[in-house]
């Protein structure tokens, strides 16, 4: 169950600080305004708190392993929501990554 629950928390925190990046994107590129930016703070700061709820107590692990869902999550993003199409090295790096928060954060330890 607790792995259940940092995988979710790590896709909330991708949706808050990516939503959030994008938004404020979308406020300045595209001159979408103030309102468009003010929401994207919110949401940067929504992150934050979203990743203090990762069951694990060390902040530097945490944050290493989200890099990597930041990364396949930025890609998806893109399909989803910019009509991007990652190339397959895209998608190899984005794979690396993942196996790469798999280590980091769900390895047996001690």
């Amino acid at each position: 169950m607790t792995t259940v629950r940092s995988l979710i928390l790590f896709a909330l925190a991708a949706v808050a600080e990516i939503g959030g990046a994008w938004l404020v994107w979308q406020g300045l590129r595209e001159q979408r305004g103030l309102l468009w930016i003010a929401a994207g703070v919110l949401a940067l700061g929504a992150y934050g708190f979203v990743a203090a709820f990762q069951p694990d107590p060390h902040f530097g692990r945490i944050l290493a392993a989200y890099g990597g869902v930041f990364v396949a999550g930025s890609l998806l993003w893109g399909v989803l929501v910019d009509g991007f199409r990652p190339d397959r090295w895209d998608l190899a790096g984005a794979v690396i990554c993942l196996v790469g928060v798999a280590v980091i954060m769900y390895a047996p330890r001690g």
